[in-house]
């Protein structure tokens, strides 16, 4: 699973996505996840590297994670599988 190729994202974590014109706000974890999908990384290696990079349980950031890519599903900002 990838983000949108079209969705432009920025460092400070504002998004733009030009085939819809709307854009969206990223917090820090947030924009850590989808850099992370950019990248690549299956929900599994995301929440893994979240967890030791904030000394959280990752069941509990999976889940999280989960939900995020489900709000990111709904705004359709994943590539379609």
């Amino acid at each position: 699973m990838k983000i949108n190729p079209n969705l432009a994202i920025n460092d400070t974590g504002f998004a733009f996505d030009p085939m819809t014109g709307h854009s969206y706000t990223l917090n820090s974890v947030a924009l850590e996840i989808v850099q992370r999908l950019k990248q690549g990384q299956t929900e599994e290696e995301i929440a893994t590297g979240l967890a030791d990079e904030f000394d959280a349980d990752p069941v509990i950031i999976l889940k999280d994670l989960l939900d995020f890519i489900e709000i990111l599903r709904n705004y359709e900002l994943l590539e379609h599988e």
